[in-house]
């Protein structure tokens, strides 16, 4: 009789209930294990990839960054893009840096919540993502130490429709480690290049430098690199400070972009924060200024002001009638519009130059859009259109991007950017017009002045609010602005206050395709730190004072100290 097991013939021992129950949740357990939370989301094929993707990744320019093709398994994520349509609430965001609806915050949906119930997909995909065997996947790939990135969940459901975009900024924000973008485009057709809504990636310069100031990194005026968002891609790359320049361009077709846009956190924030393009963003100093010094107006000027009452001179007239429309010459005229613009700080005087060289002006800039085939809804798709020996582009592109005149053969009557010189030089920077906005302003007689030629083209140029050009001292700004459009005042409907009409100057004027002056008042304080694409509240709202654009218009805005103009 064998002595090394239980007899056979007896029955075995009765078991309980509660350890019934113990056993069929360890076998659940042991085959969980056994499954990926990846299964079914993302391609085996790209996980098993590591060794190409990082060796692409190394040798990436301008900087470091990878483009994952065919990232989920074929299927997967045309429901994610149904739910997204089907169940997501989108709602508006706009400032200075971006344009775009974002529709579902993937950090706050609460896994028990009704929202996650009727989107499993977008859940499914949120946990693949996060899941720690897919962050060692990134960390691979991105050539980062194993434990770099944390479980933080930082993603949201972003949507660029026509004329959305999101200008150029380093992604660097707190603990942000690698920043992503899951492309849910529509699958079929697939997204054209001709459609916009590209991927822009910048090479840097140093600064130059100012006082001895240390030497940091800005963008270049326009972007080296471009990556089509195409459905089922993901880019991806090491958010740097001074380093990952990148930016949306306008989309120009008629399409929505949809995309997922997150970040990877690390434990830490970055080293040199302090070159973070919402750092620099923030920050006072020469180095930070765009705008340019100011030069002494001619002596005669002041001289001959301080011995008058004021008044213009005929002389004065005579000269400035040559350029500008005479109705605004007449002692009636000067009086209200001083009187209006004591009361508003701010006034706008329309077909302000003479016809002459209000049509010179007009065929010239005309012309010169026809020949780039910018304008008429057209955006551009060529960076340098319209860049040439007396035409440069002018950056750097966190802060700015348009070009400038910089010729200096004022005798082309066909040329634009020489006729539009001509005129800074002969009335803008004379004597007779300094007399003439005291006379308009009674702020009394400017001593200095700076001022451009600038060509703003549609889908590509810009100003951002910045500290640098932070106004420390009182400033009249005096822009003269040409555009499409006969330049007439936009007439509203006195009872609804909608606007009437909906010819170029009504478009100018809803502010819906941009080219507007914007004034804001700088925070007093610092807040806490914020997104790039923070949300957008009309309760928080800095503005001071929007000014359209307008054909023949000048524009005459007082600019106190503490304010903003972009």
């Amino acid at each position: 009789m064998s002595t090394t097991g239980p007899d056979k013939s007896e029955p075995p021992p009765k078991r309980s209930r509660l350890e019934d129950v113990a056993e069929e949740k360890a076998e659940l357990t042991s085959n969980d294990d056994t499954c990926s939370v990846l299964d079914n989301v993302v391609d085996s094929r790209v996980l098993s990839n590591v060794g190409q993707y990082l060796e692409t990744y190394q040798d990436a320019k301008p900087y470091r960054h990878g483009l994952i093709e065919g990232i989920c398994v074929d299927g997967f994520l045309e429901n994610v893009l149904d739910e997204i349509k089907q169940n997501s609430k989108v709602k508006f965001k706009e400032s200075d840096l971006f344009r775009v609806y974002q529709s579902i915050d993937m950090a706050n949906l609460s896994g028990d919540s009704v929202d996650a119930e009727k989107m499993p997909y977008i859940m499914k995909l949120r946990s693949a993502l996060y899941s720690s065997e897919f962050r060692s996947f990134v960390e691979k790939i991105s050539d980062l130490e194993s434990g770099t990135l944390t479980e933080q969940v930082d993603c949201a459901a972003n949507c660029h429709a026509p004329g959305c975009h999101l200008l150029c900024h380093d992604d660097v924000i707190g603990t942000r480690k690698v920043s992503y973008i899951l492309y849910l485009t529509d699958p079929l057709p697939l997204w054209t290049k001709e459609e916009g809504g590209q991927l822009e990636l910048y090479d840097s310069i140093i600064e130059d430098e100012t006082d001895g100031a240390r030497k940091r990194m800005v963008p270049k005026a326009f972007p080296c690199k471009t990556i089509i968002p195409t459905f089922n891609n993901m880019a991806y790359f090491v958010v740097k400070p001074g380093e990952s320049f990148h930016s949306v361009q306008e989309v120009f077709g008629d399409r929505p972009r949809l995309s997922l846009q997150g970040w990877y956190h690390a434990k830490s924030a970055p080293s040199q924060m302090e070159d973070a393009t919402l750092s620099r963003l923030k920050t006072t100093g020469k180095e930070e200024d765009t705008d340019g010094a100011y030069t002494e107006m001619e002596h005669e000027m002041t001289k001959e002001d301080q011995a008058s009452t004021g008044d213009l001179s005929e002389a004065d007239r005579e000269y400035l009638a040559q350029y500008i429309n005479g109705i605004y010459l007449s002692d009636s005229s000067l009086k209200e519009i001083c009187a209006r613009f004591e009361d508003e700080s701010s006034v706008q005087l329309r077909h302000f130059l003479v016809d002459k060289w209000a049509t010179q002006i007009k065929a010239a800039t005309t012309q010169c859009d026809e020949r780039d085939r910018l304008g008429k809804g057209a955006g551009a798709l060529d960076y340098a259109v319209g860049v040439d020996s007396e035409w440069k582009a002018t950056g750097p592109a966190h802060k700015q991007r348009f070009l400038e005149y910089t010729g200096t053969d004022l005798s082309k009557a066909q040329s634009a950017g020489a006729t539009l010189q001509n005129i800074k030089c002969s009335v803008f920077e004379s004597p007779q017009f300094g007399r003439f906005l005291k006379k308009l302003t009674s702020l009394g007689a400017p001593l200095a002045y700076r001022g451009r030629v600038r060509r703003f083209r549609p889908g590509l140029d810009y100003t951002v609010a910045h500290y640098g050009i932070l106004t420390r001292k009182p400033v009249l700004d005096a822009t003269l602005c040409f555009a499409a459009g006969s330049g007439n005042q936009c007439i509203y409907d006195e009872s609804t206050g909608d606007q009437e009409g909906f010819d170029t100057d009504a478009v100018w004027d809803s502010g819906d395709v941009g080219g507007f002056e914007c004034y804001i008042a700088a925070d007093d304080e610092d807040e806490e730190e914020h997104d790039a694409d923070d949300e957008y509240d009309d309760e928080d709202d800095t503005e001071l004072l929007s000014v359209s654009a307008s054909d023949n218009t000048l524009s005459l805005v007082y600019r106190n100290e503490g304010t903003m103009r972009f």
